[in-house]
């Protein structure tokens, strides 16, 4: 790897035995993926992926006391995935004494060495970082150093920056060197779609069930999609970014997607088209039989697989100000139908902290509450990695959340259906 005289200065310690290893460390991972070079990191603010104080992460701990120790905090400000714990999301005494006494024990000191790092803010915790709300939405050719990867799509296919989907850890340490290693989804070449996906539904598709489909098939590979945007318009509205938002999420962990291109949408795809299908692309067509094999196709790893649901999740990864108001919408209308005033499965719509601030300046967020639905900053994940959740019959609709946990997965429709009537037949 070839190093400007500036990152070999940091690489031999001018700057200090510590920053020396944080930059022998991005330059280790830049020679196992053959990177050329080192570029500088150009966004304003960094997300890290890390947000949990789990008792067993005590290395991580340590790794970010070094940094303060050593004085070297990051170089940019920035947000986090989202807490793991709400006093306001159901939990029985077993479960909260599993949280508070086992699992999450760290998370205040972890906190406190967040914010002596460089947290944006005490509300800068979320999956959707990019959130107008939550202020951290790179430009348009931003270098980023994330790992989070519903958020690095995201980045990369709806707002045209560049990042490569690193590990944890690693997105900090691009950040206190400000720079990270030229190779992958940072070049063009590597922007380039190795698949065709056409679209043929009769009706719009569910975003994490397209995703998920898409995900499978091309897994790391770079898809450019067709037809999509006959559903969704060619303007990333609110709408459509929503719809972007948990497409990618579930394309990024139902395979490793890290970036895909829509057809008449995503900025390189306006700006670029059909120039930016690699020769000899692999095509993949879904239609209405292929997503409905795909669900069908889907795991139940409930031990009762008829149980009755207990509790049900939607917002992995967080939703928007828009997909709140909708959700509040549709749920008001379908208690209305049922002659139900409330609904019938503990339901929990999470979102960023600032987004749900926003949503409870407006009626819409005493509306919903009078449906029985509870909103949270949380992250859904890490509350379903309790161990004593596996016994619990989950519902939701989040693809991520399905793929990560016991979770069961059921379109928005069908959950719509289940907490509002029973049954899960739209």
């Amino acid at each position: 790897m070839l190093l400007t005289k500036e990152q070999q200065a940091i690489l031999d310690g001018e700057q200090g035995e510590t920053l020396a290893k944080v930059m022998k460390t991005m330059v280790m991972y830049g020679e196992a993926f053959e990177a050329e070079k080192l570029v500088p990191i150009t966004s304003t603010y960094n997300h890290l992926v890390t947000s949990f104080g789990l008792k067993v992460m005590s290395p991580v701990y340590d790794l970010m006391q070094q940094l303060l120790d050593a004085g070297v905090a990051s170089g940019q400000k920035f947000s986090v995935d989202p807490r793991p714990l709400d006093k306001n999301v159901p939990a029985n005494f077993l479960q909260n004494f599993v949280f508070n006494k086992f699992m999450y024990t760290k998370q205040d000191f972890y906190e406190e060495q967040l914010e002596k790092l460089g947290l944006m803010n005490e509300d800068a915790f979320s999956c959707t970082c990019y959130m107008d709300e939550v202020g951290n939405k790179p430009k348009k050719g931003d270098v980023l150093s994330w790992a989070e990867s519903s958020a690095v799509v995201y980045a990369n296919s709806v707002l045209g920056a560049r990042c490569n989907r690193n590990s944890g850890i690693i997105d900090i340490m691009g950040s206190i060197v400000g720079y990270v290693p030229y190779f992958g989804l940072l070049t063009d070449e590597g922007r380039k779609a190795t698949w065709v996906v056409r679209v043929k539904t009769t009706k719009k598709p569910e975003a994490q069930l397209l995703g998920s489909a898409i995900g499978m098939k091309v897994m790391e590979d770079v898809p450019y999609v067709y037809g999509l945007s006959d559903w969704l318009g060619e303007e990333l509205d609110d709408d459509a970014c929503s719809y972007l938002k948990d497409f990618g999420a579930a394309t990024a962990s139902n395979g490793a997607v890290g970036l895909y291109h829509i057809d008449r949408l995503t900025p390189e795809a306006v700006e670029q088209g059909e120039s930016l299908i690699a020769e000899g692309a692999r095509e993949y067509i879904i239609d209405d039989e292929e997503l409905a094999r795909v669900q069908r196709e889907y795991p139940v790893i409930w031990k009762n697989p008829d149980a009755t649901p207990k509790l049900c999740f939607v917002g992995c990864p967080h939703l928007s100000l828009a997909q709140l108001k909708s959700w509040t919408e549709r749920i008001e209308k379908a208690l209305a139908e049922s002659g139900h005033k409330k609904v019938l499965i503990p339901t929990v719509l999470t979102a960023a902290p600032k987004v749900l601030a926003a949503f409870g300046e407006t009626d819409y967020a005493a509306r919903l509450k009078a449906t029985g639905v509870i909103t949270s900053y949380i992250c859904p994940l890490m509350y379903m990695n309790n161990p004593l959740c596996k016994k619990m019959p989950v519902i939701t609709s989040s693809n991520k959340l399905r793929t990560y946990t016991s979770a069961r997965y059921y379109t928005d429709d069908e959950i719509l259906q289940a907490i509002t009537k029973g049954g899960k037949e739209a």
